[in-house]
């Protein structure tokens, strides 16, 4: 079975268009089978949007997909984008939306952070779940290591898919993290990068 955070260079193409409107502007994204959510920007995904303040600075979106959140979020508000994706597919198209949009993006293959030097001041997630706990676990503690002070890391995810150990975990490694966003399931939570803070175990998992 192929999931979207892995490549299949099996699968027959299914190139399709999504129209998606935020903050007054109209956003197109061609997208291909293979990619996470190819019919439609998912509600996670709408819901993360929605929720986040208007940002300044750099902007990582890891695990972009066809890059859709960091796309909109780098357009909306003026922001230095980099994206990032283990799989070749999505780092093709969302080179292709990048330049549809009107978006300056440094596109990255990467799987997760191993590829990704330096630091940021937001990181976005919407993790791959079904790649299991040791791999989106280990994308919250990079993501730590590759905020700038004072940065922050926002995650979306639903109770079904282990949001209180998430939360758990998220709060071990930020030393915080606050639930801007919680019903029907979905949560997006925010961590911020302290200046003393270390990664420890002020919590139990």
């Amino acid at each position: 079975m192929s999931h979207y955070f892995t490549e299949d260079n099996t699968l027959k193409h299914d190139i399709k268009k999504i129209i998606y409107y935020f903050a007054n502007n109209k956003f197109v994204f061609t997208t291909d089978s293979g990619l996470f959510s190819k019919d439609h920007v998912d509600p996670a995904t709408d819901i993360l949007l929605r929720t986040i303040p208007p940002l300044s600075g750099s902007l990582l979106d890891m695990g972009c997909g066809y890059g859709c959140i960091g796309i909109v979020l780098a357009k909306t508000y003026s922001l230095k984008l980099t994206q990032a994706d283990v799989n070749q597919s999505a780092v093709d198209f969302t080179k292709r939306n990048s330049i549809d949009n009107g978006v300056e993006s440094e596109v990255l293959k990467s799987d997760c952070f191993d590829g990704i030097s330096g630091s940021f001041d937001t990181i976005v997630i919407n993790p791959p779940i079904h790649a299991g706990k040791a791999v989106t676990y280990k994308m919250y503690e990079d993501s730590f290591s590759h905020l700038n002070d004072g940065g922050k890391l926002y995650i979306v995810t639903l109770k079904k898919h282990g949001a209180e150990s998430t939360l758990v975990k998220l709060k071990n490694t930020f030393g915080n993290c606050e639930t801007l966003y919680k019903k029907k399931g979905y949560y997006v939570f925010r961590c911020t990068k302290t200046a003393d803070r270390q990664i420890g175990s002020d919590y139990d998992e």
